[in-house]
């Protein structure tokens, strides 16, 4: 007997897997990519990425899809909306769970593992959601998910005696402590905390990705810019994304497109990187610059030379930090 699960890179899907392990059925872990929940990446706060945590604690290699393309086409105009801020947390579980079944006779799996925990998140963890979700993916019946499966309808697996519904628990609401209760149980010492979530429920963020969308320049390149830097709509067609230290700098100069701008100051001055990107004229690279200039550390000075470059072509302009009204209006 096999099984798919669902991992996410956090405790709950975590556990939710290794309690059907424990029952003998073999967990084949797989792990969606998207842009907007990056946790595969390892954050500075965490010992472990999420590949080794799940083969440490499941004994099996991740396996790693990425669903990033599918994901923005769904972003655009998601059938079931968005949460508090542009998050289509039902929408995103659907498609997760219909490319899960889409691979289940592949990998010969009976059914799926999802971490899902009743009342965790208001609008996908609700049981009309939950039925929602597993009808529109062509899932009813064989999502299993077992932190509170004893508070939902049996699944077929359960039903047919493939697993034991009494070993199953009943969790529901918000709180943190009967999981990490059970990860002690199940001598689980690792793990990751929970983080700041989906970015697209940070408010700030889902502003950036709006602006995106209405300017019809949503992409992979375009989503990796929102997540760094001070970002200005200095026209339809441009934006300026500014860095706001060593980092982010140095993430700006790697995510530079052949047909970007980039601003920097001279070895005169300290200041940031910024990186223009769209269709630029004389006027626009002066606003770019004098935006940058706002940035940097003038000494008193009301001028500076700020260096662009574009292509392979390098100029310095001698500008004026951008008056703070209009720095304010065109940041988004």
């Amino acid at each position: 007997m096999k099984a798919i699960a669902l991992v996410s890179g956090g405790l709950d899907s975590i556990l939710a897997a290794r309690i059907i392990k424990e029952q003998g059925i073999e967990v084949m872990p797989l792990h969606f990519k998207i842009p907007f929940c990056p946790r595969e990446k390892e954050k500075s706060s965490e010992k472990k990425s999420v590949s080794d945590l799940t083969a440490d604690i499941l004994g099996q290699k991740l396996r790693i899809i990425d669903i990033s393309k599918d994901f923005l086409k769904l972003l655009e105009s998601p059938m079931h909306g968005f949460g508090s801020q542009m998050n289509p947390c039902v929408d995103c579980k659907i498609l997760m769970l219909g490319k899960a079944k889409d691979l289940m006779k592949g990998w010969d799996s009976s059914f799926i593992i999802t971490g899902e925990v009743l009342g965790q998140r208001p609008m996908s963890q609700h049981k009309q959601a939950l039925q929602i979700i597993e009808k529109k993916s062509g899932l009813e019946g064989l999502v299993l998910r077992p932190l509170s499966a004893k508070l939902l309808s049996e699944t077929i697996p359960e039903k047919q005696a493939q697993v034991d519904r009494n070993k199953l628990l009943r969790f529901s609401g918000r709180s943190r402590k009967p999981q990490m209760a059970l990860a002690k149980i199940l001598n689980i010492k690792e793990y990751n905390q929970p983080a700041g979530g989906c970015l697209l429920t940070d408010p700030q963020f889902a502003k950036r990705l709006k602006d995106l969308i209405m300017h019809k320049e949503l992409n992979l390149d375009n989503v990796e810019l929102l997540k760094i830097g001070r970002h200005f709509r200095i026209s339809a067609h441009a934006k300026l994304i500014v860095g706001r230290n060593e980092k982010e700098n140095e993430q700006l100069i790697n995510l530079a497109k052949d047909k970007d701008y980039l601003f920097m100051p001279t070895d005169e001055i300290a200041g940031p990187i910024s990186l223009g990107r769209g269709i630029f004229n004389d006027g626009l690279v002066r606003a770019s610059c004098s935006i940058a200039c706002r940035y940097c550390d003038l000494n008193g000075r009301t001028e500076v030379d700020l260096i662009y470059c574009y292509r392979n072509k390098k100029e310095i302009l001698r500008i004026s930090p951008l008056a703070e009204d209009s720095l304010k209006s065109l940041r988004i």
